[in-house]
């Protein structure tokens, strides 16, 4: 009862009501927050605060920003049920709704406009981190030497995961947004039969529904804005028995990066992404730590339960 008090309080207040619709939908800064509701960052972050302590949402700090996201397991569904049956029509919800997407606009367009002025220079970009070599190493141990079936490479850049592994697919499939990227992908795997590059985005992906057995995200998480749905994603085209494999930083605090390298996100914790492979119905299979270099590099290799079609037929 004192826990229903304590949510019951914290929604009395239609302001928090629309930050934790804003939330339910994606994870949101402080600062995005109050850019959508058009309200104070300080006033705003006193209504989070009364969230957090009713459960219902939860905070995680990297650098200067502070990311809000969904609180208790056993406190936001049934919340989230009633919100969803009572749900009319509301001018406010319309309007966040549309200033949302615009923040999300505003991401994706920083995003792009720095992939397309460094697409060019992108191999040598991801080397200045830690030693590419040896991700790339790591990553072919975690998948290991056998057939990889259907790949599908997320954010392909110029390619180099198509270039290493497509050899071991049976077809591959190379996604990005960016144009001149995928130019540059084509021009280091042309020729090869079993390839194909489209332009796509990654909360879309132009495949049907468990038509993939490998996914990779390579250097890729940090620049999303909704890391949670570009794994659901992911996983939604895996079938029984797929694996993604998520290459990326582990947390860190060099802020500079957001501005100088438009990353969206300063790295990841493993709790973060077991949470979001267990929201998309995948299974912690194996993590690996690379350390050197400026930063450190993780790998996180998520599986679905059940085994291939193909490997039923083979045994």
């Amino acid at each position: 009862m004192t826990r229903a008090l304590d949510i019951f309080r914290a929604l009395g207040d239609a302001t928090r009501l629309r930050i934790v619709q804003l939330v339910r939908r994606m994870e949101l800064s402080v600062g995005e927050l109050a850019q959508v509701l058009g309200q104070s960052q300080p006033r705003v972050s006193r209504h989070v605060k009364i969230l957090c302590d009713a459960g219902l949402l939860a905070r995680r700090k990297e650098g200067s920003w502070v990311f809000v996201t969904l609180g208790l397991p056993d406190a936001v569904p049934p919340v989230a049920a009633l919100l969803d049956d009572w749900a009319g029509e509301d001018h406010w919800a319309v309007a966040d709704a549309a200033r949302l997407q615009a923040v999300r606009a505003d991401r994706a367009a920083a995003a792009a406009a720095w992939f397309e002025g460094h697409a060019g220079e992108w191999d040598a970009i991801r080397s200045l981190h830690v030693a590419e070599s040896q991700v790339e190493a790591a990553i072919a141990a975690v998948l290991g030497e056998g057939p990889l079936g259907t790949l599908v490479d997320i954010g392909t850049g110029t390619g180099r995961m198509l270039e290493l592994f497509g050899a071991q697919a049976g077809q591959a499939l190379g996604i990005d947004r960016s144009s001149e990227m995928l130019r540059l992908a084509r021009a280091k795997l042309q020729g090869r039969a079993n390839t194909e590059l489209r332009q796509a985005n990654l909360y879309a992906l132009p495949l049907t529904d468990g038509a993939a057995d490998v996914a990779i995200l390579h250097h890729v998480l940090h620049f999303a804005e909704d890391p949670a749905a570009a794994i659901a994603e992911a996983a939604r085209v895996l079938g029984p028995g797929g694996r993604l494999l998520i290459a990326d930083f582990a947390a860190h605090d060099r802020e500079e990066l957001r501005v100088r390298d438009a990353h969206v996100r300063l790295g990841f914790d493993d709790a973060q992404i077991a949470a979001w492979f267990a929201a998309a119905g995948l299974k912690v299979a194996r993590q690996e730590t690379l350390e050197g270099g400026e930063l450190t590099v993780k790998l996180w290799l998520g599986r679905r339960d059940g085994v291939r079609l193909k490997e039923v037929k083979a045994a």
